[in-house]
């Protein structure tokens, strides 16, 4: 956790703040280490403080050693004032992103005379450690497992929120904490909307499934999407599918350190014009992935990323959606590296006829 709180030093030093209110509960376990709620840190070049209540008294002193516990009697944000107050600091980091307007009125009428800047932390967790990318490896695994046991299911006559319960179920048989996010599971004219939510509806013979999940491993996400076929494809379905897995190989090929977020969007969608479909692909190709399940660095039109570095972890999950025809998306988790890409995820990515 150190080089973590080293870095968040810097990174405050290169701001001119002297100290941090932390409460984005992905960033106080990134920054301290400590699993519960309701806790705010509080970090200045020389100390940090974390604050919590009487339930995790306990729990924070043994998962963050390096800090200084503060149990709250009378509010977080009144014991929070308070800590401010006695390290005299008045120019205060807050997370924009987060912070609430009640919690930033409750603080300014205990600390009128205080400054409070808004900053984004968000970005000093995009360069995973070895730690960071085991867990996230682990999580890819669990699904992928996942993945394989849940086609024997899949057939005609099966309702899409059957298959998320046994997707969901299965990772969690298989060590996932949790599932990463609400388990997509699209089918025929569903496979249209690109986070279309599981239904009542029935799959039938001729569609496609389209199943959008991930686990949860020590607190990392994985995000795997594949598309299967009920039944025979036709030859329609058979060229949708196969440029869509066109410009997601496209994708593995071009990701890799040095690159922009924009440049391997590009090259992906360029594919999927060259097909005809451009149109049909009405998000960006990918994400991070992490602590949440969507972070930066973004592969997208719109990229803030001018340079991709090794250890960061993304999505590449081109998709095309038709309405009146469905939905076809293919997504793996990737480690870049200055050599490349590499797929964390490795179901298979030919098309599955399933009968």
């Amino acid at each position: 956790m150190m080089s973590r709180l080293d870095a968040l030093r810097s990174f405050l030093r290169s701001k001119r703040i002297g100290i941090m209110l932390v409460g984005k509960p992905v960033n106080v376990r990134y920054f301290s280490g400590f699993t519960g709620d309701s806790t705010i840190l509080l970090i200045t070049h020389d100390r940090q403080i974390l604050i919590t209540d009487g339930r995790y008294d306990d729990q924070a002193r043994l998962e963050c050693p390096s800090f200084e516990i503060v149990k709250h009697e009378t509010g977080l944000m009144r014991e929070t004032a308070a800590q401010l107050k006695s390290i005299g600091i008045r120019l205060i980091g807050v997370e924009g992103n987060f912070l609430t307007v009640d919690a930033l009125n409750a603080l300014q009428k205990f600390l009128p005379d205080w400054i409070f800047k808004p900053l984004t932390l968000d970005g000093l967790r995009q360069i995973k450690d070895a730690d960071e990318i085991e867990r996230i490896r682990r999580a890819c695994a669990i699904a992928d497992r996942a993945f394989a046991e849940v086609l024997n299911y899949i057939r005609a006559g099966v309702r899409e929120i059957e298959i998320a319960a046994r997707l969901e179920y299965l990772m969690r048989q298989y060590g996932s904490e949790r599932a990463a996010f609400e388990t997509i599971v699209a089918s025929g004219l569903n496979g249209s909307y690109p986070h279309a939510r599981a239904s009542t509806k029935v799959i039938a013979n001729g569609e496609f499934v389209t199943m959008d999940f991930g686990a949860v491993f020590e607190g990392y996400h994985s995000d795997m999407t594949r598309t299967v076929m009920v039944g025979r494809a036709t030859d329609e379905q058979r060229r949708i599918y196969e440029a869509v897995l066109n410009a997601q190989l496209i994708g593995l090929k071009e990701i890799r350190a040095g690159v922009s977020g924009r440049y391997v969007d590009k090259k992906a969608r360029e594919a999927l014009n060259a097909a005809g479909l451009e149109k049909n692909f009405t998000h960006g190709l990918g994400h991070g992935v992490g602590l949440e399940i969507h972070e930066e660095p973004r592969l997208s039109k719109f990229s803030a990323c001018g340079e991709l570095k090794p250890n960061m972890i993304v999505t590449d999950e081109p998709g095309v959606y038709i309405v009146g025809l469905g939905g076809v998306r293919i997504e793996d988790t990737v480690l870049v590296t200055s050599d490349g890409a590499k797929p964390l995820t490795h179901s298979p990515k030919i098309l599955i006829e399933l009968n």
